[in-house]
């Protein structure tokens, strides 16, 4: 690939600054509905197959248990009411990630691994530290037992998501998407069975006060404590490429997740709920929001930095960068491709994700974790040029 090799300054700490600049652009321009070549096909897909399959196999497992010990026609209404928080979850997670989106199979994995193998596997261990040890009491096994087994089981997925996937998980807002896909599965499962439980001992009354206590005051705690987790490997996807470095953050973020957890499930065995509620869990949850705004500005500003060299390399106009890499300036490039014979703001989507993950590549490329990084950008680089000329044809 050809490359100039020239020293400039990065603001930001998660730049991680190197020797590194984009190429030149050919000429002439390419005519317009040259089509777009495809961005080589991404590694992991056998060790996907692999996982999928187990995932199934503890799927079928998960449904005799519920079937067998809670009843046909409570799981079914537990599950029903569990599609309501991971529903909301679900839709602000998908929010986060609107900057860049992640593939649609590993958000699925993520949930899939939630709600499947996480609790499939922390009931056997629950289950294998019962018959070692005899039962816990209720206070141990809620603010020991299950914060350190949970967010273990939850941040292994987090953990193999970036192993099977590593060229898809770029920084910290990535690590917090799939943290909290893989937190909202756990809770929705585990929502099940609350719910049943709760129905089958105590009637609607006491379904109700647990609803409202889970799914509405609560729908995201257990995505909060996991996305530390998957924030903590996000940095170590940032500045390093060895599973050794993500493993090294992550275990560091799974500590903080168990913290938290175990703070969350404290201060319903020890104290009264609604008032640690209202003076701490509310704090925590407003901390996180400022802090994910905080990491989109921060990915915001490092994909116009990073377009920003391809224009001083003659990829794009300053103008188009602006278009590309800020969110007034997506809304008004949406608005202008209405506005064009046929509507093409579908064009302009995919204009505005290849240019964004044209952005992450570069990224990979000037830290040096990514050999495949060359042949991305040149497949990215063809797409994005041949976008702008069908959006520009008459």
């Amino acid at each position: 690939m050809p490359a100039q090799f020239t020293q400039q300054p990065y603001a930001s700490v998660l730049a991680q600054p190197a020797r590194y600049a984009p190429p030149a652009p050919p000429a002439p321009a390419p005519a317009p509905g040259l089509p777009a070549l495809p961005v080589p096909k991404r590694t992991g897909r056998v060790a996907m197959i692999w996982l999928f399959g187990f995932l199934g196999f503890l799927l079928f497992a998960l449904i005799a248990y519920f079937g067998l010990f809670l009843g046909p026609l409570a799981s079914v209404i537990g599950l029903v009411l569990a599609l309501i928080p991971l529903a909301i979850v679900f839709f602000v997670v998908r929010m986060i990630d609107r900057w860049e989106p992640e593939p649609k199979s590993l958000v699925f994995f993520a949930v899939a691994w939630g709600a499947i193998a996480a609790i499939g596997l922390t009931l056997l261990v629950d289950l294998g530290l019962t018959w070692l040890f005899g039962p816990l009491g209720d206070a141990a096994g809620a603010v020991v037992q299950a914060p350190i087994v949970e967010e273990f089981w939850k941040g292994f997925g987090v953990f193999l998501v970036f192993l099977i996937a590593r060229r898809s998980f770029d920084g910290p807002v990535d690590g917090v998407v799939y943290g909290a896909l893989v937190g909202a599965g756990f809770a929705f499962t585990e929502n099940i069975q609350y719910f049943a439980i709760s129905l089958i001992e105590g009637g609607g009354a006491q379904l109700t006060v647990t609803f409202i206590v889970r799914a509405l005051l609560s729908p995201f705690a257990h995505a909060m404590f996991t996305s530390l987790t998957g924030l903590a490997i996000g940095l170590a996807a940032r500045r390093h490429s060895s599973a050794g470095a993500a493993l090294g953050y992550g275990v560091l973020g799974m500590l903080g997740a168990m913290l938290l957890h175990a703070l969350w499930n404290g201060s319903a065995t020890f104290a009264d709920f609604f008032q640690l509620y209202i003076t701490v869990q509310v704090p925590l949850f407003i901390g996180f929001i400022l802090g994910i705004i905080a990491l989109r500005r921060e990915e915001a500003r490092l994909t116009r930095a990073r377009l920003g060299e391809y224009a001083a390399a003659g990829w794009f106009t300053p103008e188009e960068v602006t278009m590309l890499a800020t969110p007034a300036g997506r809304k008004v490039g949406l608005n202008w491709a209405s506005q064009l014979r046929g509507d093409r703001r579908p064009l302009m989507r995919e204009f505005i994700k290849d240019a964004t993950t044209l952005a992450a590549v570069r990224q990979r490329a000037i830290t040096g974790r990514d050999p495949m990084a060359g042949a991305d950008e040149q497949a990215l680089l063809a797409r994005t040029r041949a976008a702008r000329a069908a959006l520009l044809a008459y």
